[in-house]
């Protein structure tokens, strides 16, 4: 079985995180038809600085690097413990990934599982997240982790 446990991001870690987010929900969003290209990576870090306002130390935020057993990176993730919308009792995984080069081997599954871990702990009894519609492999890891869609949005190109 594939073990991933989690700690703090360092602050190199996060910088170069935070670069990476951006470019990448960006991208999701101009994908999904949410947001045109012009400016779409600025929008992105704007609205994490504004979910970060103090980066690595905003209160009741966890940016979180996973490892392996031997202590190498595999992934890393982000979760508020206060959802976005105020749902009671509920935390928020904004964004959860597993690098390039381990994928495929069980690290997302583990990961996921190690944060789960770290909310319970934090005395948070729910987590929730959004993954967009085209992220099959996310869709199927969730959905058997046990998550169901709580909420669903629809369109239709006319």
């Amino acid at each position: 079985m594939t073990t991933v446990t989690v700690r703090a991001m360092t602050q190199d870690e996060y910088d170069d995180w935070q670069r990476d987010i951006a470019e990448a929900y960006a991208e999701e969003q101009v994908a999904a038809g949410r947001w045109s290209q012009d400016g779409a990576v600025q929008r992105a870090r704007d609205e994490n600085a504004e979910l970060l306002p103090q980066g690595l130390r905003t209160p009741r935020m966890l940016v979180l690097r996973g490892v392996d057993a031997s202590g190498e990176p595999v992934g890393r993730a982000w979760v508020g413990l206060d959802h976005p919308r105020g749902a009671p009792d509920v935390a928020f995984l904004y964004d959860i990934e597993i690098l390039e080069p381990r994928r495929g081997n069980g690290f997302g599954r583990a990961l996921l599982a190690a944060v789960e871990d770290v909310v319970r702990q934090a005395g948070v009894p729910a987590l929730e997240l959004n993954v967009f519609g085209p992220n099959h492999p996310a869709i199927a890891l969730y959905d058997s982790a046990g998550y169901e869609v709580t909420t669903q949005q629809m369109r239709k190109a006319l």
